[in-house]
């Protein structure tokens, strides 16, 4: 798959109430003492399998996941706390192979004049409201994230995890070279993002990043 016009927002999080909402054998992942939350959008295209053309609905669309960082036996990873996308066959497909938690959603992301408009607004039945209206652009050089850096923390991820429907903790590999990085700005209109699993960040200011294109191979979940 091939990730476009990501912007990457982060913010300090309370770690007790965050850790509530993880399932046991996971722990949080930590940079210097600080919990970390992140909301991010993007559109994704050339969705498939390996070695199958694109699919109509499926291989192209908008995306926009609540996720933090937690490590099991030492290997760091992601954990979702949703993932909303427009493709409602995207869904069912990832809910059922990756054992994520994928809602549809109704999405457009449009650039004009150097921004990325982008809104998204869960129409899920039986899922929590959560949406997000917000614009943003680069500003600054391309650069690539030094290890040891609260940036390379938050976006040298090659790993996710899941539970399976009995509670069983699943890992999935991915696999991207490191991040094309550059400083971003963000006029949020409003978002319920976080909100949504009664969460409230720690910071009104988010740590601000974007992506322009990134080359991106994921393998299904196994046992962690």
């Amino acid at each position: 798959m091939r990730w476009h016009d990501l912007l990457f927002m982060h913010w300090p999080v309370d770690a007790e109430a965050l850790r509530r909402r993880l399932p046991a054998g996971l722990a949080i992942d930590a940079f210097e003492g600080s919990a970390w939350i992140g909301v991010v959008p993007f559109r994704m295209t050339c969705v498939r399998p390996r070695l199958v053309p694109g699919l109509p609905g499926l291989s192209a669309f908008p995306e926009l996941n609540v996720r933090t960082y937690v490590t099991r036996d030492g290997k760091p990873g992601v954990w979702f706390l949703s993932l909303d996308a427009a493709s409602a066959l995207a869904v069912r497909l990832a809910r059922a192979r990756f054992r994520l938690p994928y809602f549809r959603a109704r999405m457009s992301c449009r650039e004009s004049d150097g921004w990325v408009d982008y809104a998204s607004e869960r129409i899920d039945s039986g899922a929590p409201a959560a949406g997000l209206a917000a614009r943003y652009r680069p500003v600054g050089p391309t650069f690539l994230a030094r290890p040891g850096t609260l940036d390379h923390f938050l976006t040298a991820r090659y790993c996710l995890y899941a539970t399976d429907r009995d509670g069983s903790l699943l890992r999935g590999e991915i696999d991207h070279p490191p991040w094309p990085l550059q400083s971003a700005e963000c006029e949020v209109g409003r978002s319920s993002m976080i909100a949504s699993h009664g969460l409230a960040p720690l910071s009104d200011r988010p740590r601000l990043l974007f992506a322009r294109r990134l080359d991106v191979a994921a393998w299904s979940v196994g046992p962690a």
